[in-house]
């Protein structure tokens, strides 16, 4: 019993000590939160994206040249970050080394984020992207599932969509490896799958990298009769 609620100790430890002035972790300020006022002006600039994969584009053009040839799932992506310095450390801490405290300081910076609120607003529900038993036993805490309640409260779904298996790494696979191996990886439960049909969904993950996780997870959501899917993600890689 004392050993399954470590975990909770330990976030709830996380979450006063992410309240409480330190060093920014980027410039080492004193005293500031997290990452302070002035790295994040610096380091979370907007930047022109695709609206329907987040990738960068050239201003002025509104959907890529892959998305024009092969329209996702989604209905628009919404990225708050490169995948870069100083953001992918902040997610190693947050993910790998078990510090959900970042909770509030990427929540923060996504909300902050241009199209993120009006999705929100416009959303019926909210879904984090799922982990595997496995891994959710393994890390202690699901960080999309935490990053969607900063976001949106009692709107978050956590037992909408369900992963079904664990996928192997997929960091050095082309994006058709990935699909192939996340195939039939999520589902809708089916107790709320006729809830579904109609609504606005806002899919919110950590890292989106080449897209398969999300689109593997919009798929189920689809087929259910949802009929908008915005993808809301913290920071996007430059890949394809």
């Amino acid at each position: 019993m004392l050993f399954k609620a470590l975990p909770r100790f330990s976030r709830q430890l996380h979450a006063i000590a992410a309240r409480v002035p330190s060093q920014c972790a980027v410039c080492h300020a004193w005293p500031a939160q997290r990452v302070c006022s002035a790295c994040v002006a610096r380091f979370a600039q907007p930047t022109t994206r695709c609206e329907r994969c987040a990738l960068r584009v050239p201003a002025g053009v509104a959907v890529c040249g892959a998305c024009l040839r092969n329209p996702p799932t989604l209905d628009a992506c919404v990225a708050a970050v490169d995948y870069a310095y100083p953001w992918a450390d902040a997610l190693a801490e947050f993910k790998f080394r078990g510090d959900p405290g970042w909770t509030d300081t990427l929540g923060t910076l996504l909300r902050s984020t241009p199209w993120v609120e009006p999705a929100l607003e416009a959303a019926d529900i909210v879904v984090p992207v799922p982990l595997s038993t496995e891994r959710l036993r393994e890390r202690g805490f699901n960080q999309s599932a935490l990053l969607s309640q900063h976001l949106a409260g009692a709107k978050t779904h956590t037992r909408t969509l369900l992963r079904l298996h664990a996928t192997e790494t997929q960091s050095a696979l082309p994006r058709a490896q990935r699909l192939r191996n996340l195939r039939g990886a999520f589902a809708v439960e089916p107790l709320h799958a006729a809830a579904l049909r109609g609504q606005r969904v806002v899919l919110v993950d950590d890292v989106m990298t080449t897209g398969a996780t999300l689109e593997a997870a919009a798929q189920p959501l689809r087929q259910a009769g949802v009929a908008h899917i915005t993808a809301i993600v913290l920071a996007r890689t430059g890949l394809e």
